[in-house]
């Protein structure tokens, strides 16, 4: 299936199986729900995931680079060994979210400081 460039902003894709799904690019996904999603290995490469729900989601090992994550949800996401270089992070919420050997993130904290890994 190739959901390259699709519009499917607003839509419920809770726990949805989209492992390894290497046809999202540029795809148009803001403000969907994206809860419980299977994402692990997927190529996102510069989606509009703005405000979408991603708590809970497995994105191990996705590729989100330049993709749009401001304002989105990833409380309890799984981002381990995930690739988020030039992707747009203001407002997100990574609250538990698993971030380990995620590659380009750098985060903006309210103080001003800097995280990057």
């Amino acid at each position: 299936i190739n959901l390259s460039m699709a519009d499917l902003t607003g839509a419920n894709l809770t726990k949805a199986n989209l492992k390894g799904l290497s046809l999202l690019i540029g795809a148009e996904l803001a403000h969907t729900d994206l809860r419980e999603a299977n994402l692990s290995g997927a190529v996102l490469t510069g989606a509009n995931l703005s405000g979408a729900n991603l708590s809970g989601a497995n994105l191990n090992c996705a590729n989100l680079d330049g993709a749009d994550l401001r304002n989105a949800n990833l409380s309890g996401a799984n981002l381990q060994n995930a690739s988020l270089y030039n992707a747009q992070l203001s407002q997100a919420s990574f609250e538990g979210a698993v971030l380990m050997g995620i590659k380009g993130m750098v985060l903006n904290t309210a103080g001003g400081s800097h995280i990057k890994t």
